[in-house]
């Protein structure tokens, strides 16, 4: 493909993305399709809707909606004429119209953010306009890829020098004991032999970040409440090999994804069958379904999806889970409460709230990660359970 074609391919699967689709089922139909497109092709057309998708009104600020838009923004963002990729020859966009050429306006504070109106001013009036920006501009650069080192299995210089074999270079995380960021060949990491067989797991830093924060003991019942693909599971196995590990989640496939990445990893895990109905459980993380505003450098379409009532409708099923997840927990036990979410409605708001409802609860401490401290942003605050 020439990048004038990968650039109209890019326009076509943007138009799907902004109508609602999510932007991997987009990509991933598309590639399946695409037998003309090599693998160079498929991650070029990637990146240019990853980046399109985190720079949306700025990029479409150019020249109004939709994915040619956005795509004529990104031309000129990578410092080339639009005219010189929109030619219409071959498989190339067609050509500009004259209200595409023009210059556009500067846009306003919350398209220059890349935020929709209603969340850029729920972001400014929690954090002040300066914090605000902060979080919006990170928000606009591409993730680090970071992996987290099965350490029972296999030290830190051996992880180092087993991906570095076959071509993926990495450096260490400060304050993470298991944490490592790619700085080459990030791709690679999925056909390494270290990944492979369960040595190394791909994580975000903040998320190895929260794991490290919790109170793990050898010997605890520890569950995982809300497990989804297990990350946070196996992570606190890694850490805490004799701690006695089960897990739950609402969606049935995800923990089938636990169990074949436990094997892989060399982990016992129980696997509930059901929802778990016993008070038994000395540390219950509840990492539960939130906005991902944390996240999303890594699903920027979820950035332009969230609406009023969707995030409402988080916030109840926040509140269910936090209630459920307490009757879990032992007398004496700890609760830790999670979100990869940037809004106090999502974090201390949902936690206060719960403090005031219920006496039996006790603050036991409040972490915040903020963008880039050291990944993603992500929350964590801890109760424990008092004796009746």
């Amino acid at each position: 493909m020439t990048p004038a074609a990968r650039v109209a391919a890019a326009i076509d699967l943007l138009d799907a993305i902004i109508a609602g689709m999510p932007a991997e089922k987009v990509l991933t139909g598309w590639a399946r399709r695409a037998r003309y497109a090599g693998s160079k092709d498929r991650a070029g057309v990637r990146d240019i809707v990853y980046d399109c998708l985190r720079n949306l009104r700025s990029y479409q600020g150019v020249s109004g909606p939709g994915g040619r838009a956005a795509a004529i923004g990104w031309c000129q963002a990578q410092g080339m004429d639009p005219a010189s990729v929109f030619s219409g020859e071959g498989y190339a966009p067609q050509p500009l119209t004259q209200g595409e050429a023009t210059p556009a306006p500067a846009p306003d504070a919350a398209a220059a953010a890349d935020m929709q109106n209603w969340v850029w001013e729920m972001l400014k009036a929690q954090a002040g306009p300066e914090a605000a920006l902060r979080h919006a501009m990170a928000l606009k650069a591409r993730a680090p890829c970071d992996l987290r080192v099965n350490l029972p299995r296999m030290t830190m210089a051996e992880a180092q020098g087993a991906l570095a074999a076959d071509g993926v270079e990495t450096e260490r995380i400060t304050g993470l004991p298991a944490g490592l960021r790619t700085t080459r060949r990030p791709a690679r990491v999925f056909a390494t032999r270290a990944y492979l067989t369960g040595a190394v797991e791909l994580q975000d830093a903040a998320s190895q970040a929260v794991v490290e924060a919790l109170p793990l003991a050898a010997g605890q019942h520890v569950l995982d409440y809300c497990a989804g693909g297990g990350g946070k599971t196996l992570a606190m196995a890694g850490r805490c090999p004799d701690a006695r590990l089960a897990a739950w989640d609402i969606s049935a496939p995800r923990l089938r994804q636990l169990r074949a990445r436990a094997t892989r990893a060399g982990v016992r895990v129980k696997v509930l069958a059901a929802p778990p109905a016993a008070a038994v459980y000395d540390i219950v993380l509840a990492d539960v379904p939130c906005s991902g505003s944390g996240a999303w450098r890594r699903t920027p379409d979820a950035k332009w999806h969230l609406t009023p009532d969707r995030l409402a409708g988080l916030e109840a099923i926040q509140q269910k889970i936090l209630s459920d997840a307490w009757q879990n927990l032992r007398p004496g036990g700890c609760l830790a409460y999670t979100t990869c979410s940037i809004f106090a409605r999502e974090n201390e708001r949902q936690v206060d709230r719960f403090l005031q409802d219920q006496t039996a609860a006790r603050p036991a401490g409040r972490h915040c990660w903020p963008l880039g401290t050291p990944g993603d942003g992500f929350f964590l605050n801890l109760m424990t359970k008092i004796c009746p």
